[in-house]
This record gives C-alpha cells, sequence and structure tokens, in this order.
C-alpha cells in the first residue's frame, strides 16, 4: 500500500525539540514499539481519539512519504490488531518530511478540532 500523505498526532513540546536536531524520534509507546506510529487520513482522527483523547498540546503532523528518503526510516504498511493497514516508520522521522504542522484544540467537550485533510 502507498499513500503520498500521511500524519502522526505528538506533543508540540516533542515536536519542538526535534526541529531543533532535525529529527522526531516518537513518542515513549513509539520508542517501545520499535517504530513510529502514523495514519492515513481515513485513520487518523479514530486513532488521535483512541491513543490521545482529551490530551492538550498536541500538533497534527502532515508527512510527504516521499519526502523520507534515504535519511528516514523504512516506511512499512502493516495490520493492527483488528487487520486495517496502518503505516510504521522504522527509524527517525526527518523534520524535512514533515510539509505542514497545525495544533489540535479540544473543543468543549475534549474531542479534538481536526483541520480538513488533504487527500493522499
Amino acid at each position: 500500500m502507498t499513500r503520498s500523505t500521511i500524519f502522526h498526532v505528538c506533543a508540540r513540546t516533542a515536536w519542538d525539540a526535534a526541529k531543533s536536531n532535525g529529527f522526531y524520534r516518537g513518542s515513549t509507546d513509539d520508542r517501545r514499539d520499535g517504530f513510529i506510529h502514523f495514519s492515513d487520513r481515513t485513520q487518523i482522527i479514530e486513532s488521535t481519539e483512541t491513543h490521545h483523547g482529551g490530551e492538550k498540546g498536541l500538533v497534527l503532523l502532515t508527512v510527504a512519504t516521499a519526502r523520507l528518503g534515504k535519511n528516514g526510516g523504512a516506511l512499512r504498511w502493516e495490520a493492527s490488531r483488528s487487520g486495517r493497514l496502518f503505516p510504521h516508520l522504522y527509524g527517525a522521522l526527518p523534520v524535512t518530511a514533515v510539509t505542514k504542522t497545525q495544533d489540535l484544540p479540544l473543543d468543549a467537550d475534549g474531542h479534538h478540532i481536526f483541520p480538513p485533510l488533504p487527500e493522499t
């Protein structure tokens, strides 16, 4: 499976730190699992609610898969426990592969407010 654009949600503080050294190495959960978890546009909202529901200070990273290049890790589409295929990056994410960042505020009910997502 291929997509030109994939998405990742992380803490704003983690992204700001990554910008200063050129690479994002993932969350504690990502590092435990051995890869950075990504989603496509049909998965990102549900994934965020499942794994980051109600969490403040998050940012949505829009990533161009073509920009991962030789300095990024290997991108693999792998089945989750439910059988759905999700993109996993084995290695660090170069900040140069991120085409857009957007804060994810919470609405009055504690759900993240997503911007319109580009077609992938």
